[in-house]
């Protein structure tokens, strides 16, 4: 009888977010992340229902990163019978620590205020999952070393390899009875700030690989004379400059950059307030694991000093009143919630006001609504006009662009049997489909969300 392999696409198949993969074989089934859905709200809706899978039969699930859209459903799996380990590097794990903690009190103090102030369909609003339900999933976490290969099973091993794109992130080689595959989590992206470059996988029969800017390069740009000019513009008009920022590497690539421009005369000593306190306990895992970044603790220390940590929601509220031309870094970086909505409600109607978009805005999110142009926007229940300047830097991305995925995938030395295009907008992967095909030759394949794929080996 052949053995087979059987992979579920469960999420980021037809779209960037929501990355869940279920390996089922005859040994053990894995699951590859276990992300949240975000953006369009067909899609959030579907974080609410159970996985179509049998989640109690689910051995382990291994991690690429610790992202939301990697690691934001696995409470949700345990509370549909998963009770197996959850394997990432020791910066992922403590990086999905923080994202779980903070989302369930997102959670929680959302359907709190949602119940206050009646403005949910939903009676009683529900947090998508609690404190208790996060410290429930930590309690599953287990290290694994990179760069290390790790037996599963009599046929079934592992191992994690660095892929830049945020602190602890990695592809994941999956030998499953004499045949490797490949998931390529998120790629990261050469001459980062504070990341090594990505390793690359030399072997592949089955490659699944991550297509967020499958149809585009990142432009040529010099991000720091740009945001220099940006920030002289903002003193000059009086006003506030807003960056909406994702909490992990992003955040602190930014504080980095500011910090650099200041310290070489190339922007004023303009305050910088950075509120996110998730991008604040992040900050402590980069001081954690200095061996998985470039910064030295010299760097990291005088990067910290010079900017100003907000602790409370007291203090978001006191930085909004201090009428100084300021920087105001917060999450979350696709404005789908967190503190800088709180900022953009006071002052997105200010034509002295400018908002920074320094990532991928996937379709749905307000972040996207903003940089297509809206003249207005909606939150807590209430449309708020778009006077700000609305600017952004897309060479500050985290996922490395068509070129560069093209060169992670120049180092596989055979033919694979099937490349997975993966995590991306599907306009994004039929133009990097057609590239894979005219430059590599390789048998390529779209799935979609639902999708099964029976695999004979």
């Amino acid at each position: 009888m052949d053995n087979f392999v059987k992979v579920n696409f469960l999420g980021a198949a037809g779209v960037v977010t929501g990355s869940k993969f279920l390996i089922e074989t005859s040994e053990m089934n894995i699951l590859i992340d276990c992300g949240m859905f975000q953006g369009l709200k067909e899609l959030r809706e579907l974080n609410w229902m159970e996985l179509p899978v049998d989640v109690e039969s689910i051995d382990i699930v291994l991690l690429t990163h610790g992202h939301l859209d990697h690691v934001g459903y696995l409470p949700r799996l345990l509370k549909q019978g998963f009770s197996g380990k959850i394997i990432g590097t020791a910066p992922t794990l403590a990086i999905a620590k923080i994202i779980l903690e903070d989302s369930a009190k997102i959670h929680e103090e959302e359907a709190e205020k949602a119940n206050r102030e009646q403005y949910s369909k939903h009676d009683p609003a529900l947090p998508f999952f609690t404190k208790k339900d996060a410290e429930q999933t930590i309690n599953l976490f287990q290290v694994g070393l990179e760069d290390k290969w790790i037996t599963l099973s009599e046929n079934i091993s592992f191992c994690f390899q660095l892929n830049g794109h945020i602190i602890g992130a990695t592809f994941i080689e999956l030998d499953i009875m004499g045949k490797r595959f490949v998931f390529s989590g998120d790629i990261g992206r050469t001459n980062d700030y504070l990341l090594e470059d990505p390793k690359r996988p030399e072997w592949a029969d089955f490659l699944f690989i991550e297509s967020t800017y499958g149809d585009k390069l990142h432009p040529l740009e010099d991000v720091e004379l740009k945001l220099a000019e940006i920030v002289k513009n903002v003193i000059y008009e009086k006003g506030n400059l807003i960056i909406p920022s994702f909490a992990v590497e992003r955040l602190q690539s930014l504080m980095f950059i500011l910090w650099r421009l200041y310290k070489t005369n190339r922007i004023p000593n303009i305050p910088i307030f950075i509120d996110s306190p998730m991008g604040n306990n992040v900050l402590q895992v980069f001081e954690q694991f200095p061996k998985w970044h470039k910064l030295s603790h010299q760097e990291y220390r005088a990067m910290c000093n010079h900017i100003n940590i907000v602790k409370s929601y007291k203090e978001t509220w006191e930085t909004i009143d201090d009428r100084r031309s300021k920087i105001i870094i917060a999450g979350s970086g696709m404005v789908t919630g967190g503190r800088v909505l709180t900022y953009l409600q006071q002052l997105i109607d200010e034509p002295s006001t400018t908002v920074l978009l320094v990532g991928f805005q996937a379709e749905g999110t307000r972040g996207r609504q903003l940089k297509d142009g809206v003249h207005e926007i909606k939150f807590f229940g209430k449309y708020y006009p778009v006077k700000a300047q609305i600017l952004s830097i897309e060479s500050l991305s985290a996922h490395a662009d068509q070129e560069g995925l093209l060169d992670w995938m120049s180092a596989i030395k055979n033919i694979p049997e099937e490349v997975f295009l993966i995590h991306g907008e599907m306009s994004a992967m039929q133009v990097f489909k057609v590239k894979i095909k005219d430059t590599l030759g390789w048998h390529v394949t779209i799935p979609k969300l639902g999708d099964v794929k029976k695999i004979v080996i």
